[in-house]
């Protein structure tokens, strides 16, 4: 629909980080607001709908979300016609649909609008095709979050109750993932390693040499080469004996041409895998980094260019426009013969794909990576010039290759010699699939050609467990289940880490002994939730429901009723679980059982407790004597029952506790930095900055006039403003060196510490 020159248009995004995108493309006769993600969503403190009445949610305006949404209302009345333009996917019909229903005006003055990439070209197109919000969408995305609800509000509880020691939950989806985990773990711990040997020769003719590895024995009588196989050193070193005194002549070379394809351009988890391959990132900060190019990158006298499309998809499809810019950029810097003779198409692979949008690619394919760097963070280059290459190696002509085989006789046995060329780059002239990958001569011989020995040796192997996830490889098997969906990747390998039920030990996944026996006691006795299978069918049926071919209510009562009757089973056999450490305490000398503490971090405590106070962090051997903490005296008064207080240790530090056994209220001690707030000073406030703690036990620096004033920052403080921008000046401790630099993350100024003597 056209919009009226006259008119007052408001459009509303997610994210303010694209308002100054969409503006640029848009011009000032329309106002761009955010909702900052959702403005509703179920009440916290309860399920928020009702199952007896099909499962009728009732959703309440989030608290810090109330003086957004007055003000969209304000702004809305002004307004002729309103866009909400969330996310493209069915979490932001969601939020759209949330924003439509606080906005106090007239559903005709409301339009949904999408766009895969924030160009000039799709949004205006987006305006000129605006729709209706698609309740079924909507649908798909409310029976999700009820579902989520009703799994992780219903067990939690009762492992808070089975398992009193420990802040558990369960999640539909992350549960499946934790499972996943930890069956790799128990392969792992219950493989055996097998023995082999290889044997490798160096040969030599005249300034040649090669390499080659015993492959075979010969066959005899005309039949087919034995592959052999070398169990023992005792069996290598009788080959070897053999092999020290024998004939090295070159047999069969044989050569063959082949052809290497490029892959398909990146959906959500080859790009998280691929990033974390190539670039070493995680696959929330993958998230984080394409979520700002996709939402707009300043660059110099452009402004602000949204750079890649929609970073959250599964889809392999591209659109014609995106192919013929593809084929123009191709064939006008590399030539004609790397564009192949008919558009490459992919199809899409995997379980419960959707085709909502396009897959990853750059929204200007005449962006180059190069061209921009200078605008980009060092993270954000990476990753842009591996969507980039990516995509346009997608659209590229096959690698040619050559391929050389030497088989290389000696007595009885066959040792076998191999290389290969690329004769023609093809896609590989952007893209390289190995960084590592390297071309070998072929060495100039024929068959009959004798060659020397110059050493040979027998090498010993041992078969090797599976590995342990990484992130990276945890989204594949996820992916390959059909478990989740590329919004919730990210989310769920988070949250299985900050839970404390698995952590990351040299870049791969490993699940704590809390998260092995939450898994355990779920897979014991939440079976159906906890099959891989039944998790997938889930996810199908989701689809299904944003297609109009499947009821939500039917869905969540299919569910909900073996659910319950499994969660009373649950509650009648689940016996109290107690997680023994093996370690007796050293100071009373009962079992250490893990614990976890509120902020979610794990320790050892004495299983005498209150009677014996004693903690140690998870890697204590129970050799060592631990003091039990001690109390300090102090002047400080309690504010409840005027008694005094003394200073103890806590887990996360020292804290005051009133000596009135009757009374023992406690409170934080206040470390101030003496800095002045400076959002507090702005507005002439007196607000101090002060170390804090967050939920998870990160150190924070804080306004001390909280909640009245919500300024933090993540890193020790300095009273001194940065001289580009004005905000505050911070400490950063890093690799490469400790620097002060800009609180302010859109500010790059920064300079090494060792100069300042703070």
């Amino acid at each position: 629909m056209a919009a009226n020159t006259k008119e007052k248009m408001l459009v509303i995004v997610e994210s303010p980080a694209k308002s100054k995108t969409i503006k640029k493309i848009l011009g000032d006769k329309y106002t761009i607001e955010a909702s900052y993600g959702h403005v509703r969503n179920l009440p916290a403190k309860d399920l928020g709908f009702d199952i007896e009445n099909n499962f009728t949610p009732t959703f309440e305006i989030m608290p810090d979300k109330k003086k957004i949404v007055d003000n969209l209302n304000k702004i809305a009345k002004t307004m002729d016609k309103i866009y909400l333009a969330s996310d493209p996917d069915r979490e932001g019909e969601a939020i759209a649909w949330h924003v439509r229903q606080v906005l106090k005006v007239p559903d005709d003055k409301i339009y949904r609008i999408v766009f895969n990439e924030i160009t000039p070209n799709a949004v205006k197109n987006a305006i000129e095709n605006s729709r209706e919000i698609d309740m079924n969408l909507v649908s798909a995305q409310q029976t999700r979050q009820i579902l989520d609800k009703l799994v992780g509000f219903k067990i939690s509880p009762l492992l808070w109750k089975k398992m009193k020691n420990y802040r558990l939950s369960a999640g539909r989806v992350q549960s499946v993932a934790l499972r996943m985990i930890c069956e790799r773990e128990a392969e792992i711990e219950a493989f055996t390693p097998v023995e082999y040997w290889t044997i490798e020769a160096l040969l030599k003719k005249d300034k040649l040499s090669l390499s080659a590895e015993l492959a075979s024995i010969k066959a005899k009588n005309g039949g087919k080469d034995s592959k052999i196989e070398i169990k023992n050193q005792e069996e290598a070193d009788k080959i070897l004996s053999k092999l020290k005194n024998a004939k090295y002549q070159v047999g069969k070379i044989s050569t063959r041409d082949t052809k290497r394809n490029p892959q398909a351009p990146f959906i959500t988890s080859t790009l998280q895998r691929e990033a974390s391959s190539k670039l070493g990132y995680g696959v929330s900060k993958t998230m984080q980094i394409a979520q700002k190019l996709y939402e707009g990158i300043e660059l110099g006298g452009d402004g602000a260019v949204g750079l890649i499309t929609y970073m959250r998809t599964d889809s392999t499809r591209i659109s014609d426009d995106a192919k013929g810019a593809a084929k123009e950029f191709i064939t006008s810097n590399y030539g004609e013969n790397y564009y192949p003779k008919t558009p490459n198409d992919y199809a899409k692979k995997g379980k419960n794909i959707q085709d909502a949008h396009e897959a990853i690619r750059p929204s200007y394919v005449d962006k180059t990576p190069e061209s921009i760097k200078k605008y980009l963070t060092a993270e954000q280059y990476k990753l842009y010039k591996l969507i980039w290459s990516r995509f346009m190696a997608s659209q590229m002509a096959s690698a040619s290759v050559k391929n050389l085989t030497i088989d290389i006789e000696a007595d009885e046995y066959i040792l076998k010699s191999g290389f290969s060329n690329v004769v023609f780059d093809g896609y590989l002239k952007v893209y390289r699939d190995d960084e590592e990958e390297h071309e070998l001569t072929f060495p100039d011989l024929k068959e009959g050609d004798i060659l020397d020995l110059d050493k040979i040796n027998g090498i010993q192997h041992f078969t090797q467990p599976p590995p342990r996830y990484s992130e990276a490889s945890l989204v594949k098997a996820l992916e390959e289940y059909g478990i989740g969906r590329p919004s919730t990747y990210a989310p769920i390998i988070t949250k299985i880490q900050t839970k404390g039920y698995v952590e990351k030990v040299d870049k791969v996944l490993k699940p704590t002994i809390l998260g092995r026996t939450l898994s355990d006691q779920l897979v014991e006795h939440f079976k159906e939730i906890m099959d891989y299978k039944f998790t997938a069918s889930m996810e199908d049926k989701l689809d299904k429901i944003a297609e109009n071919k499947e009821e939500p209510v039917k869905m969540l009562n299919d569910f909900w009723k073996p659910f319950s009757k499994t969660l009373n089973e649950a509650d009648e056999n689940m016996g109290r679980v107690l997680i023994d450490s093996g370690i007796k305490c050293p100071n009373c000398g009962k079992p250490m059982v893990v614990k976890t503490s509120r902020y979610g971090k794990q320790f050892l405590g004495c299983s005498g407790y209150p009677e014996c106070k004693t903690m140690a962090p998870l890697n204590f051997d129970g050799t060592n004597t631990i003091e039990l903490p001690k109390e300090e005296e102090c002047d400080e008064k309690c504010e409840k029952c005027g008694s005094g207080m003394s200073i103890k240790n806590g887990p996360y530090g020292k804290y005051y506790q009133c000596k009135n056994d009757a009374c023992k209220n406690r409170k934080r001690i206040v470390i101030s930095t003496g800095i002045k707030c400076p959002k507090c000073a702005s507005n002439n406030g007196d607000g101090e900055l002060i170390q804090r703690r967050s939920r998870f036990g990160k150190m924070f620096y804080g306004c001390s006039k909280y909640p009245d004033c919500d300024f933090v920052v993540w890193n020790e403080p300095i009273d001194e403003k940065c001289p580009d921008c004005g905000s505050i000046l911070v400490k950063k401790f890093l690799k490469a060196g400790n620097k002060i630099a800009c609180s302010n993350k859109d500010c790059k100024y920064s300079r090494a510490m060792e100069d300042e003597g703070v």
